[in-house]
């Protein structure tokens, strides 16, 4: 045998070895820990890789493997709704493992998401716009371009101006290579990219990305509104906690205050009020006695 078979035979006895190494470790740390998530490594960086296990060592681990091994590894662990779980096991993934809550580690993994310019047949992952403004393009066949994305433009001193704030692609749009070459000119890099959850099996739960996915900035509205919600009804229900008690001693007084002035009952406290209300109750009189004929 020559030496570039005996290389060759060494290598292919070593698959099987590092297949069972990686098959124990899936199933090692699915037992090990709460949550596991499967994320997808479509443009995602090898220095995002490494700067994600570095910001969370110790938080979470991080295994790339394939799919029939992954399957394999998760199935032996005892995954609960492994059936659904491995349905969804596609394309080239990560398996993160971890014992933090999954939604935390949304908001950290869209954190460390990095924005790349679009090719032709990339997915648009948010509203894409073209601001307003100067380009510093000069004139020429571009600016068919422009308007085939729905771009209003005009010429000032030279350069094309894009009149106003344009959105020229939505979430989910394909991008076409036209748009794709506009966008580069403009330097407009607008794909997200990164790891992002694809789906996590956390406490016997199957979450998929819209259940993880999460707006903080709405999430924090929602959260404010139904707080004032609740305080208004506590309020007008006279219901009593710590919160609504100096608000309720408030409106009581307020109320109280209202109906010694409209009764006449004079304290050391609304005397003022009183008199003041009793003064603008008689000049009322005295001026429809005035329409009626009466007085001087």
């Amino acid at each position: 045998m020559s030496s570039q078979q005996l290389i060759a035979e060494q290598k292919r006895s070593s698959y099987p070895h590092k297949k069972e190494e990686m098959l124990e470790q899936v199933e090692k740390f699915a037992k090990q820990y709460d949550t596991v998530i499967v994320s997808k490594l479509h443009k995602v960086r090898a220095g995002q890789l490494m700067l994600l296990r570095k910001n969370l060592r110790g938080q979470l681990v991080m295994l790339v493997a394939k799919n029939k091994i992954a399957a394999l590894g998760l199935q032996k662990a005892g995954l609960k709704n492994a059936d659904k779980f491995l349905q969804n096991l596609t394309g080239q993934n990560a398996l993160i493992f971890t014992n933090m809550n999954p939604f935390k580690l949304y908001l950290s993994l869209e954190k460390s998401k990095v924005n790349l310019p679009a090719r032709a047949g990339d997915i648009a992952t948010d509203d894409i716009l073209v601001p307003a403004g100067n380009t510093g393009i000069a004139p020429g066949p571009v600016l068919s371009e422009f308007k085939e994305a729905g771009v209003q433009t005009r010429i000032e001193s030279g350069s094309i101006y894009v009149s106003r704030d344009s959105v020229v692609a939505h979430p989910g749009d394909l991008i076409s290579p036209k748009l794709a070459g506009l966008l580069s000119r403009l330097n407009i890099k607008p794909i997200k990219a990164g790891l992002s959850i694809f789906m996590a099996s956390s406490e016997g739960l199957l979450l998929l990305q819209k259940d993880i996915s999460i707006d903080l900035s709405q999430y924090r509205s929602d959260v404010a509104r139904a707080a004032a919600e609740a305080l208004g009804l506590a309020v007008e229900s006279a219901y009593v906690t710590p919160e609504t008690l100096p608000l309720l001693v408030v409106k009581a007084f307020r109320g109280a205050r209202r109906v010694a002035i409209e009764s006449g009952y004079i304290t050391p406290e609304n005397a003022e009020s009183v008199l003041g209300y009793a003064e603008s109750q008689a000049n009322a009189i005295l001026e429809l006695a005035k329409k009626k004929g009466y007085g001087s």
